[in-house]
């Protein structure tokens, strides 16, 4: 006799599989284990450890898996939000948008590439305030400092999302290859660091992503499943999140190139290019097939977007290791 599955588990599947896809890959290129490396994943044991950090991450993570049609989150004016935004970010730097008409003012999900933390801040000061644009991002970074939590919990619009960094399965690799000096470090991360692949988590996301999508906002994901380690560079193959999300809510996907980021100074030159609208049809139930299919449109269109000669800009590089690092 023919067994049948829930679709919801088989979907939930593809999630997890994405999940699992991402670690493998994180594994294949593991940064190399500086003292600075070294000092970054302690302080992300440190946050992990955190009360107040652990805290805020489930309050947020629960009051938006309530979000329906009748009750939102309280989040700032989106008019104020971009406004505040654009005002830093063109203080700091040269903004250039390209094709912004393309951002259709209706429930969409931007799919941009990742090259630094600053990345979210910057799509933020140039987006339409219409439809209201919520990030997915890594929990800890966004609330490892106590003016991260207040700026965020002003503003709203965050998904915290639990994770390993690479840095630090990195440190475990080593460890386990017989670094003794890294062997306390790793114990921490694996008793202390919430990997966010339990099923609940999973589920829990799934279900804020589409609510948000149903009640008329927007996404931001970034397929790649990691920051970049180079500009015209596109992390493959893209996590299948993205596809999924856009299937089952209905929306279309947007592909977005960040230009310029990866290495900051004060007034670079940092370009926005969006690129044309991704229709694909809607599903309850999407199929790997099809997943897979969008996933490789959707991979050109960004790589169409990215520069084919990109060259980083010579010279004086004021406030250079302030903007690449204040958002650690």
């Amino acid at each position: 006799m023919r067994s049948i599955q829930n679709p919801k588990f088989k979907i939930q599947n593809l999630l997890t599989s994405s999940h699992q896809q991402e670690n493998n890959t994180q594994s294949e290129t593991l940064p190399p284990l500086t003292d600075a490396t070294i000092e970054r994943v302690k302080e992300g044991v440190a946050a992990a450890g955190d009360r107040a950090v652990r805290q805020i991450i489930e309050e947020t993570l629960n009051h938006l898996d309530t979000i329906n049609q009748e009750h939102s989150e309280p989040r700032a004016n989106p008019g104020l939000r971009r406004f505040i935004m654009r005002s830093l970010m063109h203080t700091l730097f040269q903004v250039q948008v390209e094709n912004g008409e393309r951002i259709p003012q209706q429930p969409a999900i931007l799919a941009v590439n990742h090259l630094h933390h600053i990345d979210p801040l910057l799509l933020l000061a140039e987006l339409p305030t219409q439809p209201y644009y919520y990030i997915l991002g890594d929990a800890r970074t966004l609330y490892n400092k106590w003016w991260k939590r207040c700026i965020l919990g002003f503003a709203g619009g965050v998904i915290p999302l639990k994770r390993v960094w690479k840095e630090e399965v990195a440190v475990m690799k080593a460890a386990k290859a017989g670094r003794e000096d890294l062997v306390d470090l790793a114990a921490a991360i694996e008793h202390t660091v919430a990997t966010g692949e339990d099923i609940h988590t999973l589920r829990q996301i799934d279900r804020i992503i589409l609510s948000i999508l149903a009640r008329g906002d927007g996404m931001i994901l970034f397929p790649e499943g990691r920051l970049g380690t180079a500009e015209a560079q596109l992390h493959l193959p893209l996590k299948r999140g993205t596809i999924i999300y856009a299937l089952r809510g209905g929306v279309p996907i947007i592909p977005v190139a960040l230009i310029g980021t990866h290495d900051l100074y004060l007034r670079k030159k940092l370009t926005i290019r969006v690129g044309e609208p991704l229709h694909f049809p809607s599903t309850t139930r999407p199929k790997r097939q099809e997943v897979d299919v969008a996933l490789e449109t959707l991979e050109k269109a960004m790589l169409s977007l990215l520069p084919t000669n990109y060259q980083e800009p010579t010279g004086l590089k004021l406030l250079h290791y302030f903007l690449n690092h204040m958002l650690w």
